[in-house]
């Protein structure tokens, strides 16, 4: 694989006081510089891994994706040119505002900015949340992923699967049209999804510990209408999670439990059970959307579905008890689901 990780997200506003509150005391980020109209926020051992632009508009600025080897960016660049796509070297100026030391950037078909670099950097001191959480699972597995609204929904996936080197990791066609890809053990780096405007309709970051999400989903329970998607439980990355509205203008997803895959050994089919096991009742989705989706969780639930939780090491501790075998258990395994 070309790239390994999303390693940065850069992001549109209009007010950086809304994104320093939403950031920190929700999100659980630190705020690490702070300008006049830019906003950075770090998330682990890295310099920053959110960058606010406080230009006025909303959403997506930019997507920063990683690579192993200088060497790739070269390799990458002459493969998007014999495309007939316009590649920017970028600056030492801009390498030095991403803290990488080299980067390429181009569009995609949807007029995504997208940045590939090399050697991001580090930082010097410990990582200092903006709330008490356990932290975020970052590391090998990248920031978190991204999901973009796409009108030209063939163009993207040829784009990222053919040219950039994404791996389809599974795909819905109800109660919407969406493809998940995947770049290293984290289950998808990247969602397509099909929808009559171009844009990002959500950014996923995972903490390490479910009280984390417990507590964040209590906290934005306080804002009226902050929270956009219910907690609840994904079928396909078994990610529990809920979604709310941020400062940007789209969601952000705050999950936990995340399943690890084999990338090399991957088989992606079609997820016909939906994408949520329980909740996760849509509010963004129109009525008969909403209703489909809805449906396809009663049926999950009617047919006694269950997934076992994913967990890190160190995380969990066996309680006493008898766990007696049960055929949703094997029927899970055998779809795929474990």
């Amino acid at each position: 694989m070309m790239l390994k990780a999303l390693g940065y997200v850069g992001l549109r506003a209009k007010s950086l006081d809304d994104w320093v509150a939403y950031g920190t005391r929700l999100l659980g980020m630190q705020v690490v510089e702070r300008g006049a109209s830019n906003l950075a926020l770090r998330m682990d051992d890295r310099r920053h891994r959110l960058v606010v632009n406080a230009d006025g508009g909303e959403g997506l600025q930019f997507l920063g994706f990683e690579v192993s080897e200088p060497r790739t960016i070269e390799v990458l660049g002459a493969r998007l040119e014999r495309q007939g796509f316009r590649v920017e070297r970028g600056s030492r100026t801009l390498a030095d505002q991403r803290y990488v030391e080299d980067l390429i950037a181009f569009t995609d078909p949807s007029g995504n900015r997208i940045e590939v670099f090399y050697g991001q950097d580090a930082a010097v001191d410990m990582f200092e949340p903006g709330r008490p959480i356990s932290g975020f699972r970052t590391g090998q597995l990248g920031m978190g992923h991204v999901v973009l609204t796409t009108s030209h929904f063939e163009e993207m996936v040829t784009f990222y699967r053919d040219l950039l080197g994404f791996h389809l990791s599974d795909y819905f066609t109800k109660p919407i049209q969406i493809h998940f890809f995947h770049l290293n053990p984290r289950h998808h780096t990247l969602g397509l999804l099909q929808w009559p405007t171009d844009g990002v309709h959500h950014l996923m970051i995972e903490v390490n510990y479910l009280d984390d999400v417990g507590q964040a989903y209590d906290i934005a329970q306080l804002n009226t209408d902050l929270v956009a998607q219910t907690l609840g439980r994904h079928i396909n990355d078994h990610v529990l999670s809920f979604y709310t509205r941020n400062p940007s203008n789209f969601m952000t997803e705050y999950g936990w439990g995340g399943r690890s895959i084999e990338p090399d050994s991957w088989t992606p089919r079609e997820v016909i059970e939906g994408p949520s096991l329980w909740g996760h009742e849509r509010l963004w989705l129109p009525p008969d959307q909403r209703a489909l989706s809805r449906d396809l969780r009663m049926k999950a639930a009617s047919e006694g579905l269950r997934i076992p939780i994913d967990v890190q090491e160190g995380a969990y501790k066996v309680a006493a008890g008898t766990c007696v075998p049960q055929d949703s258990i094997a029927e899970a395994t055998r779809r795929g689901y474990i």
